[in-house]
């Protein structure tokens, strides 16, 4: 790692994720989590305040010190029940179908192998359980799409691996997960960074039962 992803990026997400966009999406994402949960890159802390009365235990996900602490920070402010249970989501220490819920909020962009952080969900979650999440990635749109492909390189280089032209529906589906809902569509912001997937996945074994 270099000083500039260490603690320049920690930051940037800080701010950058404080957003009004990205504020008014979190309570729908979140709020209908329960039982054990695992967030998947949990950053500071901002899905915290809007998880529900059903939520038993939250465990961590989250490569930077940093965010760690403030995640932590504002956990004990919110008297949540919060544990960090490792640092990369591409190899979790974390027993085989013991989650009921994983959270993931604009993450999967920045996953180095996001195949594999799929399938190490995949590997936790109860066989009843759902992944709840919302990203951004490649539009629909041939001509923002055309630029995103083209910009994704530099983009990344700068942006601490995120990347803006993932397809988080395909991935997940190739990853083994159907979908309960699923929504596709611009958000507020600059059209190569807004277009959002949205929705509740669960593993594809449920639907063969």
């Amino acid at each position: 790692m270099s000083f500039y992803n260490d603690f320049i990026i920690p930051h940037l997400i800080n701010i950058v994720m404080r957003s009004p966009m990205a504020a008014g999406e979190r309570p729908g994402v979140v709020e209908t989590a329960h039982g054990r949960v695992l967030e998947i890159g949990i950053g500071p802390g901002f899905n915290l305040p809007h998880y529900g009365p059903n939520v038993e235990q939250i465990l961590a996900i989250e490569p930077s010190k940093i965010l760690r602490k403030k995640a932590l920070d504002r956990a004990k402010e919110l008297g949540v029940n919060l544990s960090i249970a490792g640092l990369d989501a591409m190899d979790m220490a974390i027993e085989d179908n013991s989650i009921d819920t994983v959270v993931v909020t604009w993450v999967l962009c920045s996953i180095p192998y996001p195949e594999k952080a799929i399938a190490e969900i995949l590997r936790v979650l109860k066989p009843e359980g759902r992944l709840l999440f919302i990203e951004h990635g490649l539009a629909h749109t041939p001509g923002v799409a055309r630029w995103q492909n083209r910009l994704n390189r530099p983009w990344r280089c700068c942006a601490g691996g995120c990347n803006m032209n993932r397809q988080p529906d395909i991935l997940l589906k190739e990853g083994g997960f159907t979908f309960d809902k699923l929504e596709k569509g611009f958000a507020d912001g600059p059209s190569l960074l807004s277009y959002e997937y949205k929705g509740i996945a669960y593993p594809a074994q449920q639907a063969k039962k």
